[in-house]
Formats: structure tokens, C-alpha cells, sequence
């Protein structure tokens, strides 16, 4: 069982950076698939980046425009999310979420999720 803690949130302004933390305990991480997704007010969850723990797969959403960028550190087990020049509409509840289908973007396909984080950008 692999259980996920994001980190990182917090009010900004736009067009300020933030990197979110995603620590996975527990359980055997080679073998899944590792993602972002957001939930904005009023909106459906959607998927923002995601890779396999090992590398490779690595897909963003069209959304984000060349603004995020994922990474990891595999001694630690925490898996990141690097947002940039943020806008306003980037206002949302982060979640790291975990699969063992890789190359997947469906909230469906996704079985381990932490709480979530909130991020709030500022015009």
C-alpha cells in the first residue's frame, strides 16, 4: 500500500514560481505511474503531468502551456511538481496521485492519492 503526502501549497502572486512535494511511503514505487492533478473551484479534477517513477512516459496536459515541469528524487521517494510564472487560473487543490497503469491521464485510472494541497494565485 503506498500512501502520498503533498507539500508545498500556498497563496502567491501570478506570475511567481512554486514546487510542489509529493512523499510516497510504503509499498514498491518502481512499478507505478506517478501524477499531478488539480481540482479548481467549481470544476472537475483533471490531470496536469504525470511519468513513470522510473522514468519515461512523461506526458503534461495541453493546459499548462510549457509552465510545469515534473521531476523526482528517488532517495528521498518525493515526486515534484515545478510550476512557473503561475496565473490566477492556475488557482486549485493539488493532488499527487499513483498508478499501476503507466501512461495514463483518467482520474479513474489512478488508485493512490494524498490529500491534496491548495494552491491560490493572486492577480
Amino acid at each position: 500500500q503506498v500512501q502520498l503526502v503533498e507539500s508545498g501549497g500556498g497563496l502567491v502572486q501570478a506570475g511567481d514560481s512554486l514546487r510542489l512535494s509529493c512523499a510516497a511511503s510504503g509499498g514498491t514505487l518502481s512499478n507505478l505511474a506517478m501524477a499531478w492533478f488539480r481540482q479548481g473551484p467549481g470544476k472537475e479534477r483533471e490531470f496536469v503531468a504525470g511519468a513513470n517513477w522510473i522514468g519515461g512516459n512523461t506526458k503534461y496536459a495541453d493546459s499548462v502551456d510549457g509552465r510545469i515541469e515534473i521531476s523526482r528524487d528517488y532517495v528521498k521517494r518525493e515526486f515534484y511538481l515545478q510550476m512557473n510564472a503561475l496565473k490566477p487560473d492556475y488557482t486549485a487543490v493539488y493532488y499527487c496521485a499513483a498508478s499501476g497503469n503507466c501512461g495514463k491521464s483518467a482520474v479513474g485510472e489512478y488508485e493512490y492519492w494524498g490529500q491534496g494541497t491548495q494552491v491560490t494565485v493572486s492577480s
